[in-house]
């Protein structure tokens, strides 16, 4: 997986996953490339490391989701970050 912390705009809805239909990111722009989520493979949310943070830094989430996304004729796996204390998403990883 190729490490990335770039900024993305994410647009919510419905998409499949092994649970069946989950909310989340269904769509996501990158390098001026709009991506169709097709698939939802992980999801997960983390906290600030607490041995290296202070007390606000740890009342801190970031939730990740990998999924499966399409761009025309090219298929994707990518790592999409949402920063829960400012709202911002980032793309931080991309298996291609």
């Amino acid at each position: 997986m190729r490490r990335y912390n770039d900024p993305i705009d994410v647009f919510h809805g419905q998409v499949a996953s092994a649970q069946g239909l989950v909310e989340g990111p269904t769509q996501f722009m990158w390098r001026d490339r709009l991506w169709q989520v097709r698939e939802f493979v992980a999801h997960w949310v983390e906290t600030g490391a607490w041995w290296r943070t202070t007390d606000a830094d740890l009342l801190s989430e970031q939730e990740t989701w990998r999924v499966v996304a399409r761009r025309s004729s090219n298929t994707g796996v990518f790592d999409l970050r949402l920063d829960w204390s400012d709202g911002s998403w980032r793309l931080i990883g991309c298996v291609d």
